[in-house]
């Protein structure tokens, strides 16, 4: 579930620019409100059958699908999975706009589903019942999908924030495991201190862990209203933010390594990266990225703000979604809601995919999982009660793939130059406003 964005997405600018004209599919009555669908009305286009085209690159689909092709021996799912990231979401603008070969059910993260939901991309899927399922979600991904009275996606997964520590370093030099982000910093400078080799964390500037830190630390830098956009990174949760991990970088506390590279595991694996913070979805990568470091690292909740404070945030995650002009609508929300709320939800946990529903995430057999990796910990006990407490106010722009492929020419000097955190986040804002507004969006 790795999570990049490249600096030069130029290209998927167009789904913002779709937000300054209708288009065809905007006109579509099935991007919004439409007559109710029934559940007979589902189960007869099951028995009817045909194919549903599928653009996911999320692996655990494949099983899924199989599954799902066996219980409903009509139904052909067409999994196109070959695309992810920038290239997913290149081709599935460039169908869009061209009203041809659009696929009847695409994964979309939900830090894009904005952009797509607000030129009327997508279908909503209240027709469908979908706004009945808002109980069985995490209130982070439903927040996410949703927007108002409508539904424009079931969420996948999710990626509650914990830490990651490696065990064995924090035992070999006496540091305690920090609950606070002050701790944090303190643990940073004993490390270095004992070992000039070992860094707290690998950092050279993220624009996903950035904003999951903004917004654990209360930071509410973006509120949208349709094409109405605000964007404002000098409230107190930022101030927060900067103000603790500035020291890290002025005192070289950071690894400069970028992450997913061979040296980034490498770091993980010999001790030259104590911790990781991020989603939970990250163990099965430790598994298969740096297997000769299994049983020296444990999680442990995402340090908090303030000693006692619960609060956590989200770092990653997808849904299905259902284009509007895609077709085989009752069977793609039929597939959407098997995989997502029905019974290839076990099918994915198994395949190590981090759950987005209450009863899985609460489940005996969920929490009780012991991680051979962690030393036996149970480690979906600190994850649950992660995703529990995510805060469902966050909002994300309807450009932020955009706003991402720009971090490192903003807040990403901070790490290479005289430049501090706040500077970066403001220039990181005003060039975010100079392509909303050029985009036709009213920004403040």
């Amino acid at each position: 579930m790795r999570r990049t964005t490249s600096r030069l997405l130029r290209g998927i600018a167009l789904v913002s620019a779709l937000a300054l004209g209708a288009t065809a599919c905007g006109d579509s009555d099935d991007s919004s409100g439409g007559e109710p669908v029934s559940a007979n009305d589902i189960d007869a286009a099951l028995k009817k059958g045909g194919t549903v085209t599928v653009w996911a690159w999320e692996p655990t689909l494949k099983s899924v699908a199989a599954d799902f092709e066996k219980k409903y021996p009509k139904v052909k799912i067409n999994l196109v999975g070959e695309r992810s990231g920038d290239k997913h979401y290149t081709a599935l603008t460039n169908a869009i706009s061209a009203e041809k070969g659009v696929p009847d059910v695409a994964q979309v993260e939900y830090f894009a589903l904005s952009q797509y939901a607000l030129t009327k991309g997508l279908s909503d899927l209240t027709p469908y019942g979908a706004d009945k399922l808002k109980s069985k979600y995490t209130p982070g991904p439903w927040n996410a999908v949703s927007e108002g009275d409508a539904v424009y996606g079931l969420p996948m997964d999710s990626g509650p924030m914990a830490m990651f520590y490696n065990k064995k370093v924090f035992d070999k030099h006496k540091i305690a495991v920090p609950t606070t982000w002050d701790e944090y910093v303190e643990a940073a400078r004993k490390l270095n201190k004992a070992d000039p080799k070992s860094f707290i964390a690998a950092d050279a500037g993220d624009a996903g862990g950035t904003t999951s830190m903004l917004w654990q630390a209360g930071s509410r830098p973006y509120k949208v209203d349709g094409t109405k956009v605000k964007i404002d990174f000098s409230d107190a949760g930022a101030k927060k933010y900067t103000d603790t991990w500035q020291p890290l970088i002025d005192e070289k506390l950071l690894a400069p390594i970028t992450g997913w590279t061979d040296d980034w595991y490498k770091g993980l694996g010999d001790g030259t990266i104590a911790t990781l913070v991020t989603g939970a979805w990250m163990p099965a990568n430790f598994v298969t990225g740096v297997p000769n470091a299994s049983g020296d690292w444990r999680a442990a909740p995402m340090p908090a703000w303030t000693k006692g404070d619960k609060a956590s945030a989200e770092n990653g995650g997808s849904s299905l979604t259902l284009p509007t002009l895609g077709k085989n609508k009752e069977l793609a929300y039929a597939f959407t809601e098997y995989a997502n709320s029905g019974e290839g939800v076990k099918t994915r946990i198994d395949e190590g995919a981090f759950p987005a529903t209450n009863a899985e995430l609460q489940s005996p057999e969920f929490q009780n999982k012991e991680f051979e990796y962690f030393g036996g910990q149970k480690a979906n006990e600190i994850f649950a009660e992660s995703a529990a407490n995510v805060s469902a106010d966050w909002s994300y722009l309807p450009f932020q793939q955009y706003a991402n492929s720009i971090f490192n020419d903003t807040v990403g000097k901070a790490y290479v130059s005289n430049t501090k955190l706040s500077a970066g986040l403001k220039s990181w804002q005003d060039a975010s406003v100079k392509y909303g507004e050029e985009q036709g969006f009213t920004v403040e």
